[in-house]
């Protein structure tokens, strides 16, 4: 496809999306939210009571992966950075701002706010709860390492690449890009789960506890799309608001001329024409003023009479004071001077003769 052809594409009024490309809590959604429940629950038993999880992630706890193969060190190391909450919240954010954009609506971004706040309240909550060391501060072998101030169960990075890149699987618009869309965010999940077990950060239950913790947010956002729907009816809502109360009205064009009472309450009659009309004996008036001070005022101004006007020949010219130049006399301007020499030219006399 060419460039401009894309452009085109782009500059295309886009389509509000229809309701009906919100997902609904189905009865197939209900029995995976009852799947991932259970196995959340059951993932935060076996730490508890069974011995058979804990030793598991001791054993790979000694087993120290990075050291194994040390190769894959360096590249993990940046891979891990798309389960970062930050980074891929901006990045993901980019894209679905794009979204809302093209699509004339905020749903997108709402949704991934949405995900995101239960992220933090659900994962946050049991995190600091809990209380676990990661394997770097296990202080007892073959203990939980539980309630010891620590905060690593759920494996937040595990669980907030399940939500972050899920939930443009849970955002797609058709049956196939939801299904590529789901196939990425499994394959970035996956990664970086079994990458922060390779990095020593996190045990093998904190992994599947942080899964199961992203899989039950990404389910459960069905029951938020009236709260999304709302909100973003409310926030277009004060947007319309805030444009009709940042139209201003233009204000009223002031007459080209002033009414005489008004002329008279601001005082600038000194700049009227003096035009004047006969008040009582004589005595000249402006005609429209009324107000006494105002008359006195213009009647106290001086009179000059008018001069003649003067062509620029006939003035008088001024030698500037200093100057070398004799005062000039009294003669005639210059279109009236008289040749150099006075002696009047008489008839020419004959050829060959002279005066004599």
């Amino acid at each position: 496809m060419r460039t401009d052809q894309v452009f085109a594409r782009l500059e295309q009024e886009p389509e509000r999306p229809s309701r009906r490309d919100v997902p609904r809590m189905s009865r197939t959604r209900m029995v995976l939210f009852g799947s991932a429940v259970v196995f959340y629950a059951a993932i935060v038993a076996a730490v508890f009571v069974s011995d058979y999880l804990v030793l598991l992630d001791w054993q790979v706890m000694f087993f120290r992966p990075y050291k194994q193969w040390p190769d894959l060190h360096a590249f993990l190391d940046y891979f891990v950075v798309l389960g970062q909450r930050g980074p891929t919240a901006v990045l993901v954010a980019a894209w679905l701002g794009w979204r809302s954009w093209r699509q004339r609506t905020l749903r997108p971004l709402l949704a991934l706010g949405m995900a995101l706040l239960l992220l933090n309240i659900t994962v946050g909550s049991v995190k600091y709860g809990l209380g676990r060391l990661g394997p770097h501060y296990a202080t007892t072998v073959g203990s939980a390492e539980m309630f010891a101030g620590g905060d690593i169960f759920p494996s937040g990075h595990t669980a907030n690449a399940v939500v972050t890149w899920g939930i443009l699987a849970y955002l797609a618009t058709t049956p196939q890009a939801r299904r590529v869309l789901s196939v990425v965010g499994a394959v970035f999940a996956l990664g970086v789960g079994a990458t922060t077990v390779y990095l020593g950060t996190h045990w093998v239950s904190d992994v599947l506890l942080g899964w199961a913790a992203g899989l039950l947010i990404l389910l459960a956002l069905p029951w938020f799309e009236p709260f999304i729907a709302w909100a973003e009816q409310r926030i277009l809502a004060a947007r319309d608001r805030l444009r009709e109360h940042g139209v201003r009205t233009p204000a009223p064009v002031p007459a080209t001329a002033a009414h005489p009472s008004l002329v008279t309450q601001r005082g600038f009659a000194a700049d009227l024409p003096p035009v004047l009309e006969p008040v009582g004996a004589g005595s000249p008036r402006p005609a429209g003023l009324g107000s006494p001070s105002v008359v006195r005022s213009v009647e106290t101004r001086p009179h000059h009479p008018p001069r003649a006007h003067t062509v620029r020949s006939e003035r008088t010219p001024v030698t500037p004071t200093g100057s070398r130049r004799p005062p000039h006399s009294d003669r005639t301007p210059h279109t009236d001077r008289t040749p150099r020499s006075t002696a009047p030219l008489g008839p020419a006399a004959p050829h060959g003769r002279t005066g004599g």
